[in-house]
């Protein structure tokens, strides 16, 4: 009886983890339309000053969430299978996710605020792009961790959908972090620094929400695995 109390609770940590983190990628998509809707409004005239200095905040904010998401997950999968560490190959980029999201946003604060406006957009871009560069593997090294660690287990038929949704996310996201960082360098340069800059801050916002997406659809394909086995196991204890 303690057994199977035992893996219940187990189970529905896992669920409540798994939850956490498909809402965190839902967040994040919602920030990655913010991001590209203020990008496309700036783009058409309207306020582009301002447009792209918020874009660079929620951007940043976006990509706090979408770090931290991540790393739940990174964290969940390591607890439950301690020999998925070994593999943790992917998960090196978090830290400069979360380092650009705050830097993205003081900066577009700062921007906000009118002190040296252009200048900080475009360096706030070349940070974004790097991260999201050092960052491009996580989803698809977190899709491998996770398909470790239910190995043998009864899986959704979505998951082969899931593992090519991550590893074209990861495509993607290196392209637009290449971009976002040469558009801010040519912004730096003051080549059309405004468009540059909305041009970016679109790209990026639509990579954002793709990732996002992404990670949502990871984490809800793996939850009917987590608590196949604790109900098999019950079955087998009698519990």
């Amino acid at each position: 009886m303690d057994i199977g109390g035992t893996l219940m609770s187990v189970a529905t940590v896992e669920s409540r983890s798994v939850e956490a983190a498909a809402y965190g990628g839902f967040l994040d998509a919602i920030g990655g339309i913010a991001t590209a809707v203020l990008a496309i409004m700036g783009l058409t005239g309207f306020d582009p000053t301002g447009m792209a200095a918020i874009a660079t905040i929620v951007f940043g904010a976006a990509l706090l969430v979408q770090g931290g998401t991540i790393l739940s997950e990174y964290s969940q999968v390591v607890s439950l299978a301690p020999a998925s560490s070994s593999a943790l190959t992917g998960g090196e980029g978090l830290p400069a996710m979360f380092m650009a999201g705050v830097a993205g946003i003081v900066l577009g604060v700062l921007a906000l605020l009118g002190i040296a406006y252009m200048a900080l957009i475009a360096v706030a871009l070349i940070v974004f792009g790097a991260a999201l560069v050092l960052s491009s593997g996580s989803l698809r090294q977190l899709y491998a961790m996770r398909s470790q660690s239910s190995a043998g287990m009864l899986r959704p038929g979505n998951e082969l959908l899931t593992g090519q949704m991550t590893a074209g996310s990861a495509g993607v996201q290196l392209l637009a972090g290449l971009a976002a960082a040469v558009l801010g360098i040519l912004a730096v340069a003051g080549h059309m620094p405004e468009v540059l800059a909305l041009a970016a801050l679109l790209v990026l916002g639509v990579t954002v929400l793709l990732t996002g997406s992404t990670l949502s659809s990871l984490v809800l394909s793996f939850m009917r695995p987590a608590r196949t086995p604790s109900s098999s196991t019950g079955t087998r204890l009698g519990v």
